[in-house]
């Protein structure tokens, strides 16, 4: 396995096409999330760079999605979405099953963080996790992030109604 201390944000590149699908294509990945499609294709992955390459050139509202780099390969990634200025967005990550445990995934939310709050000037970022989800739940929490309240069968996943907490932190 790949030395995974270091680690860098960069934008999403039309040539990490396939290293996003097949790093993404994975159970453990989307059971836990609400917009990543599996199995996940290289053309999912396509469509997915079109739209996130076009959103960072024209620094659009609609996200800032960032790349988990490490070794100069895709390794997960970041993002703020619902970006609404100067008040708040909703933060989300993954990250692949090989450089999972190594404290990866909360170093690179809290580098999002950072540019959330000192960068786009948001007062307020949250994130919603599956009551299940206790790796992303500490993840949050030692970030600082608090939990505001449960809600109780909030979205539908795979047929079934699912519970999510909602955590947020303030500039």
């Amino acid at each position: 396995m790949r030395s995974a201390t270091k680690f860098l944000l960069r934008p999403f590149r039309k040539s990490d096409d396939k290293i996003l699908a097949r790093r993404i294509n994975d159970w453990s990945i989307y059971r836990y999330t609400m917009n990543i499609p599996y199995p996940y294709s290289v053309r999912d992955a396509r469509k997915f760079l079109r739209k996130v390459i076009a959103q960072y050139r024209q620094r659009s509202s609609m996200g800032l999605h960032l790349v988990i780099d490490i070794d100069d390969e895709l390794a997960g990634s970041v993002s703020l979405v619902k970006i609404e200025k100067g008040h708040k967005a909703e933060l989300g990550y993954w990250l692949a099953k090989e450089y999972r445990g190594q404290g990866i995934v909360s170093r690179a939310v809290a580098e999002m963080v950072k540019i959330g709050f000192n960068k786009l000037k948001l007062k307020k970022i949250y994130a919603y996790v599956f009551t299940n989800n206790t790796a992303s739940y500490r993840v949050l929490v030692k970030n600082g992030f608090k939990k505001e309240g449960l809600l109780i069968q909030h979205v539908k996943k795979n047929g079934k109604l699912k519970d999510e907490y909602i955590l947020a932190k303030y500039a």
